[in-house]
């Protein structure tokens, strides 16, 4: 790929409404620019939809709120020469697609990600970050270890801004649709066949609603248990109906 390479990104939204504008915004002075932004709704009951499309996004909806299913259909949708999924609470630097094109000009790059920086309006969760960003190289490392040492396997997760080539994607056969947890995860071993996957030195910052809704305690120790239950083989479906028990 050359630095011409063009970059899509899919936002999946369920009723996003408040922080939704604040990304889109984001993304208009992206420099250089994405291709398109397409923004998946997944049966949203407030403006979700009227924000994307007052942003100039490409609106697609479909009829299950599964984040696998909604960037898919993204996907299917984009044109670019790569992807990028982007949480509806998530802003990016301004050179975000620099970023991206750079790091998959390398051609032993199947995949990558940024280091998420988790916070609120008056807090930022300094600690739960480091876990995260730690959490892409020592979740590989004791699940994942010959592929970790011999593929260059990162795991990496929604809040990261996974992005990949097109290509790529859709060789692997893309998220699976089956799984409603743990799906960037499962993804990023499929990619590893194709390349290594990097967390790229940059952050992104995302929304601390959820640890903030828990408690950092709470919120790490949910993380922690579904993070080791899925390394450890427990199913997709068990580890959704232990994560719905909990939210």
């Amino acid at each position: 790929m050359t630095d011409k390479m063009s970059v899509s990104i899919v936002i999946p939204a369920l009723n996003e409404a408040k922080g939704l504008a604040r990304t889109l915004r984001q993304l208009t002075v992206l420099d250089p620019p994405a291709k398109e932004v397409i923004v998946v709704d997944g049966g949203s009951q407030d403006d979700t939809i009227a924000i994307a499309q007052s942003y100039k996004a490409t609106v697609v909806t479909t009829d299950q709120a599964r984040r696998s299913v909604q960037m898919n259909s993204g996907a299917q949708q984009a044109s670019g020469d790569a992807l990028c999924f982007l949480h509806g609470d998530t802003i990016v630097p301004s050179d975000a697609i620099a970023v991206i094109v750079s790091t998959l000009s390398d051609p032993t790059v199947a995949c990558g990600g940024f280091i998420s920086l988790m916070q609120g309006t008056t807090t930022t969760r300094w600690g739960t970050s480091l876990h995260n960003s730690l959490k892409t190289y020592y979740a590989p490392l004791l699940f994942r270890p010959r592929l970790f040492l011999r593929k260059g396997l990162r795991l990496l997760f929604g809040d990261q801004v996974m992005f990949c080539r097109r290509a790529d994607f859709f060789a692997c056969g893309g998220f699976d649709e089956a799984i409603a947890i743990m799906e960037e995860a499962d993804l990023c071993i499929k990619l590893s066949q194709r390349g290594r996957i990097r967390q790229v030195n940059r952050t992104v910052q995302s929304s601390d609603r959820r640890v903030a809704k828990w408690g950092p305690v709470k919120a790490n120790l949910i993380y922690l248990s579904i993070g080791f239950l899925w390394g450890m083989g427990v199913s997709a479906s068990t580890l959704e109906r232990f994560y719905e028990n909990v939210r």
